[in-house]
């Protein structure tokens, strides 16, 4: 509120030196508080009546320089949990979408008091540039912890993306260069407005419905050290994928076909970036380190690098990727059994499992690959990219395996998903090893036939182990399990592949 005689507002943060007090003391909090406090700080800065523009931007971005190292901790926390409870997911979630959300308007309203004139706006014009990074940064920050939790979109993320940048190209300060936080030891290194755009439709552009949190997390990652690399365009070119028009609040789109033209229209492609994704991909498949310049923020396997690169390159390709099996249209009720518990409960393993946890889905198309199903209630908190899932359709017998590709949350309850299929039939089997001969372990052979040349298996987590060789009995024979490997892990499976022998037993 204002003094009644003028002067400055009655705030905490009236003064620099009070302003840095209260900053300074946010460091006596654990970092979920901390962060919740400088949202708080956010909002009331920006709310305040009285504030002279250069000073509230000031403040806003000293806020947001305090905020890093504790919004980052909780990122790394969040990310690198094996298991989250619902509540420690919740409140670190809600705490960085919230200091992302909240920095994100605060930036953007500098912009628009800006954009509208009046008394003192004119001391803001040299940090123009900068407050559009921050923008547009945070706003893209938003928009990934969005993807993280599969949506649901509140509010129109895109729309004030597509406003800022509108902005910074009216003011001719798009491809104007700033250091983003000059005062935050570990964030070094320049952006622009134009640079932190294209970042944003760029991820967008990746699919993220079909990536593990951590998987975004790393596509984010790749995208920053390609970031000069990619294209824009004011027009239509044969090597564009994809386009966005800043009159609309819509999220970029593939160019399925030419958008009527319009000035506002923007377009964008992987340009040279997809050459040099591709180039490091062959480098880590030929047994190299990835590059110590390329910042990812933590530590990854060569494994999980490569595969995100290969998704990166097969969203960002020009020509879509097509589907390997025609899908079709159908409406049917689908029982959902989720986890590797409820997959084995269902074909009659011993494991204690609740009944009550199995859903109905409704499926819209399916394909000799998999399925798309919606979602009319979300139950519990299992469901995600990667999750294992057993499958009866509507009049059925037999359960399906299946495992969750891509996840979109519609709304807080509903949504819809596309499950690979594993495997159509399956069959229960007691896996052994050298080491346990007598001591079988339960496990699924998928899509069981004794002249297939090759076997999957759905087993326990850490079942595998390097040069370990398999033993079960299928059909009345002993068969081995050799060269295997794991082809995939879930929280809670493994699925082993590795090639069938059948055993003489010379009867």
């Amino acid at each position: 509120m204002l003094k009644l005689f003028g002067g400055k507002p009655d705030h905490p943060m009236a003064g620099l030196k009070e302003a840095k007090s209260i900053l300074h003391n946010v460091q006596n909090h654990d970092a979920v508080k901390a962060v919740e406090e400088l949202s708080h700080w956010m909002e009331s800065v920006r709310g305040v009546e009285g504030f002279r523009p250069d000073y509230r931007a000031q403040l806003l971005l000293l806020i947001d320089d305090t905020a890093q190292i504790y919004v980052r901790r909780l990122q790394r926390e969040y990310l690198s949990s094996a298991r989250l409870s619902r509540f420690q997911e919740q409140r670190l979630w809600t705490a960085i979408h919230g200091y992302w959300n909240q920095s994100a308007l605060s930036f953007a309203s500098c912009l628009e008091l800006y954009a509208g004139g009046g008394r003192g706006v004119e001391s803001l014009k040299s940090s123009l540039p900068l407050l559009a990074v921050r923008a547009l940064r945070c706003l893209a920050a938003q928009i990934k912890w969005q993807y993280i939790r599969y949506g649901p979109f509140e509010g129109t993320p895109w729309g004030r993306v597509a406003k800022v940048y509108a902005f910074a190209e009216s003011n001719k300060i798009a491809a104007a260069k700033v250091v983003v936080h000059p005062g935050v030891a570990g964030l070094p290194g320049e952006s622009s407005p134009e640079k932190e755009f294209v970042k944003a439709v760029m991820l967008a552009a990746a699919s993220p419905d079909t990536l593990l949190p951590a998987e975004i997390e790393l596509a984010e990652r790749l995208i920053a050290g390609f970031a000069d690399s990619f294209k824009q365009s004011l027009e239509q070119q044969p090597d564009i994928a994809y386009w966005i028009d800043l009159a609309t609040d819509r999220a970029p789109l593939r160019l399925a076909r030419p958008p009527q033209h319009a000035p506002t229209l923007r377009f964008f492609a992987a340009g040279s970036a997809a050459q040099e994704a591709e180039k490091l991909a062959k480098s880590i498949e030929s047994g190299h380190m990835v590059p110590a310049n390329l910042n990812l923020g933590g530590s990854y396997e060569s494994d999980m690098v490569l595969d995100v690169l290969r998704h990166l390159l097969v969203y960002w390709s020009p020509k879509f990727p097509e589907r390997r099996h025609p899908r079709h249209r159908v409406k049917s009720r689908l029982l959902v059994s989720p986890g590797y518990e409820g997959v084995m409960a269902e074909l009659g393993s011993s494991l204690d499992f609740d009944a009550s946890r199995i859903e109905n889905w409704i499926v819209e198309d399916v394909s000799a690959g998999g399925f798309g199903a919606v979602i009319p209630q979300f139950k519990g908190d299992w469901l995600k990219v990667g999750a294992l899932v057993g499958l009866q359709p509507e009049g059925g017998n037999n359960w399906v395996i299946g495992i969750v590709r891509r996840l979109v949350r519609e709304t807080a309850q509903q949504g819809n998903v596309g499950i690979q299929s594993l495997g159509r039939t399956s069959a229960l089997i007691g896996l052994k090893t050298k080491d346990s001969p007598d001591d079988p372990q339960a496990a699924l052979l998928l899509n069981p036939s004794l002249d297939a040349l090759d076997a999957q298996v759905l087993a326990t987590p850490n079942t595998h182990e390097p040069g370990r060789s398999f033993e079960f009995e299928f059909g009345g024979k002993k068969v081995m399990l050799l060269a295997a490997k794991v082809e995939e892990r879930g929280d809670d499976f493994e699925l082993i592949r590795g090639k069938q022998m059948i055993q003489d037993t010379g009867e």
